[in-house]
């Protein structure tokens, strides 16, 4: 799976883009199908300390997954996305299978 991390008005860290990717590369053995996955990283100008928002647009064959979140951290919220994902991600698999 190809993982493009694209942070939006800042520098991503070298440790955060490797904590993203090792949590979605976990993501395959739920669904091996995944073609790959678009991380955007974006900080709100807001007095609120859940400022920061984690999108992740996965690409399996026949249709996009796409969640979003907000949190205290980038981490936090990545660890909330792929928690989101892999539940639409057995979801998904689960369907097949009936048709089968």
């Amino acid at each position: 799976m190809n993982v493009n991390v694209q942070p939006t008005n800042f520098a991503a860290d070298t440790r955060l883009i490797d904590f993203i990717e090792k949590k979605l590369s976990k993501l395959e053995q739920f669904y091996n199908k995944i073609v790959f996955a678009d991380v955007f990283l974006k900080v709100q100008n807001t007095s609120e300390k859940q400022n920061k928002i984690v999108e992740i647009l996965l690409s399996i064959p026949g249709d996009d997954l796409i969640v979003k979140k907000e949190a205290r951290t980038f981490e936090v919220g990545t660890d909330e996305c792929v928690q989101s994902l892999e539940r639409q991600l057995k979801k998904r698999k689960q369907k097949q299978r009936a048709y089968l």
